[in-house]
């Protein structure tokens, strides 16, 4: 059994009322986490849009979620540039 295969987690988690194992090498905190945000996610579209299957909320719930991760990144981004930027500012 390889290092990674040790320290694979089994932790089985609870998303829109259906249970999913996940099997991952974070913390069970972070995963708990993870996924209750999801979770929430999930939830907050469903109340705008009741009549959506599992699978259209589940494909709007990634779609929103990755918009915001991009958001974020760019944020980031743009952030680290200001900082690199002022840092070599100060240097002169």
């Amino acid at each position: 059994m390889s290092q990674s295969d040790k320290n694979r987690r089994r932790i089985t988690v609870e998303i829109n009322n259906r249970s999913y194992t996940i099997i991952g090498q974070e913390e069970p905190h972070h995963i708990r986490m993870v996924s209750s945000l999801v979770d929430q996610k999930m939830r907050e579209i469903h109340e705008a849009n009741p009549s959506l299957d599992t699978a259209k909320l589940a494909v709007l719930t990634a779609v929103n979620t990755m918009n915001e991760y991009i958001k974020l990144k760019e944020e980031c981004t743009e952030l680290m540039n200001y900082i690199d930027k002022i840092e070599k500012e100060d240097d002169n």
